[in-house]
């Protein structure tokens, strides 16, 4: 997951498999970010956020005068961009700071102190779009004439330009920007109550070991090899949820209805509409996905058959999703996993490699769980003038040198666009962002099938590419459907409840892994697993897996096969960073993500992988 700049501090992230404390390695700070990289310490981060509050009062000088000459625009854009850009490392400290210690109140204070910022920065600078609009294209056009340097920001003015009948006066967006403050209280409720407040089961296994099933603990042990202690995880993870249903309930719609909200005060039609407009994403990829996917269930479901023929059980459930389809002892310590990684992506050429491999010795990641660290992974790139940090939770098996991949792709992406672009054209929205991890999955697929020694080793990795492209892929594609439906009906002025967003969900859920078809059953209380997705406060973001995927596929398929100029088509993606428009910058190396093409690849990649794992499984009969 790659997180954003304003929006970033709040982002969540998806769990990853939890990690037995006892057993962390005894140079544990080694594997620890160094966020003194971004400041020595919180006296010198006040001071840094002292000076931005400077900066915004001279800001408000711009205000009414922007467009009194090419000098005073050009002095009042780098203001601005500096102002942005000193925000984004103070917000990136403050989010890390929190996040290596959720316990910490100290961690908790400088997070709302960064909040509070954030929404003086908007405040301050909620005057720009409006006072841009008024001076219009040929003045501003005039400008960029006179001063060819102002040529860094012509896409930022063009993208403003563009949102004209989107965009209120000065007063309304400075109302907007004074309710951001007032706005945000599902997500920091789910955030608090999911992460910290939650009065979590606590149960006894097969072995009689005694857990408590949080969530970093629900991930380790859903995937347990003994079938009575996944039902057992589930029952009780799914049942403590089930009891905040109506709390969850409240939170989230909620948050629906501010989307509404928002899209209404900025003259949309409806909520999706406004969350694509942003980065000017046509309403047929988002539409395009969702069908698509609902025409290509029985290729999810060929995979639940074949899980459920490798699980050896006839009746498959949805606890039966998480088990790895081939157990073994298999490891891959941090350094064998940045070796693996470094040596996957060699496709990507000489210069790629080397910056991978100086950045990786650099303590830009925080590698292992610890009590109270948050849990998940994430890549925060937007500390222009530093480098990106990764929060992993490396557990020292094969998932999580996927995501140790995964994040870098994100880090590598951010890397190359910090080194190409301006800050204001260096920010890559999440449409492109996943496309450079979910290549670099590819890339490590690919690798570790080149130097596998057996069968085994051959379909571990291959049944973690299918669980990869069904959690990242299908999975994102049915809460894409999930969204779709929820935010149409509140966009309507219809109420939803806990119960109410559960029976939707869980009537998509069963659709999407054939309940009606009998390859999967999926008991009811399960059906609360919405409550349970951070991502959904952060509208419309989870499609954008499935599409990078899709897109990722294709562009690493010809990048491995030498197809001429593949890789630089590719690697100019992530140069561009957020100097054009995402769907264009991928449209034009190739791949049109609002048409059948990218999809139906992902389903023929998906079928191919199936076709491998079961002539394995033909020569054990």
């Amino acid at each position: 997951m790659k997180r954003t700049l304003i929006a970033g501090l709040l982002a969540l992230a998806f769990s990853i498999p939890g990690y037995s404390y006892a057993n962390l390695p005894n140079d544990i700070e080694a594997n620890q970010w160094n966020l003194k990289d971004l400041y020595m310490d919180r006296a010198a981060w006040d001071k840094d956020a002292k000076h931005l509050e400077t900066q915004l009062t001279q800001l408000e000088k711009c205000s009414g005068h922007l467009g009194s000459n090419a000098k005073q625009f050009k002095e009042c854009l780098d203001l601005t961009n500096d102002i942005l850009k000193r925000y984004a490392r103070l917000a990136n400290y403050a989010a890390q700071y929190r996040d290596q210690d959720t316990g910490n109140n100290a961690g908790q204070d400088i997070a709302q102190s960064a909040e509070i910022l954030g929404s003086k920065v908007e405040s301050a600078s909620s005057f720009l779009r409006p006072e841009l609009l008024t001076l219009g294209q040929k003045k501003i056009d005039a400008f960029l004439a006179r001063d060819k340097s102002l040529a860094g920001y012509a896409f930022y003015l063009h993208d403003i330009l563009r949102g004209s009948k989107h965009t209120l006066d000065k007063k309304g967006e400075e109302l907007v920007a004074t309710f951001g403050m007032a706005t945000n209280a599902a997500s920091a409720v789910y955030a608090t109550l999911s992460n910290a407040d939650m009065p979590w089961p606590k149960l006894k296994l097969s072995n009689g070991e005694e857990v408590v099933i949080d969530q970093s603990a629900y991930t380790k042990y859903r995937a347990s090899g003994n079938r009575a202690d996944r039902k057992l995880v589930f029952d009780a993870f799914w049942g403590k949820w089930k009891e905040f249903e109506r709390s969850y309930g409240v939170t989230f719609y909620e948050q629906l209805k501010k989307d509404s909200a928002y899209a209404k005060v900025r003259n949309y039609p409806d909520s999706l509409t406004s969350a694509l407009d942003g980065n000017d994403l046509p309403r047929a990829v988002y539409d395009t996905l969702v069908s698509q996917t609902q025409a290509n269930l029985p290729t999810l479901h060929r995979y639940f058959q074949l899980r459920a023929k490798m699980l050896g059980v006839s009746d498959l459930r949805y606890y039966d999703i998480y088990p790895a389809l081939v157990t073994g002892n298999y490891h891959y310590p941090i350094e064998d996993g940045v070796k693996l990684m470094l040596a996957s992506v060699k496709p990507l050429g000489e210069d790629y490699v080397a910056a991978m491999t100086k950045a990786t010795t650099e303590r830009w990641m925080d590698v292992y769980p610890r009590p109270h660290k948050r849990s998940g992974a994430y890549m925060s790139g937007t500390a222009y003038d530093v480098h990106p940090y990764l929060l992993l939770n490396y557990n020292d098996d094969y998932e999580s040198v996927s995501t140790l991949g995964h994040e870098w792709g994100h880090a590598m992406h951010s890397y190359l666009a910090n080194k190409n672009q301006s800050f204001l054209n260096s920010d890559y929205p999440t449409f492109t962002a996943e496309i450079a991890s979910t290549t670099n999955e590819v890339f490590l697929l690919d690798h570790m099938l080149k130097i596998a020694k057996t069968d085994d080793e051959r379909l571990l990795y291959l049944g973690s590419a299918l669980e990869n492209l069904r959690g990242t892929f299908f999975r994102q594609a049915m809460f894409a459907d999930f969204e779709r439906e929820v935010h149409a009906r509140v966009d309507k002025g219809e109420s939803l409840t806990g119960e109410g967003l559960s029976k939707i969900y869980g009537d998509i859920l069963k659709r999407y892994h054939g309940d009606k078809e009998g390859v999967m059953k999926i008991d009811d209380t399960y059906a609360v697993e919405w409550a349970y997705i951070p991502h959904f406060y952060n509208r419309f973001y989870v499609f954008q897996y499935a599409t990078s995927i899709a897109a990722g596929s294709m562009f690493a398929d010809e990048i491995l096969k030498g197809e001429p100029g593949a890789r630089d088509k590719y690697l100019n993606i992530l140069k561009a960073g957020a100097s054009a428009y995402p769907y264009d910058l991928v449209k034009n190396a190739g791949v049109d993500l609002a048409s059948p093409a990218p999809y139906q690849a992902v389903f023929k990649r998906m079928n191919t992988i199936m076709d491998q794992i079961e002539a394995i499984l033909a020569k054990r009969k």
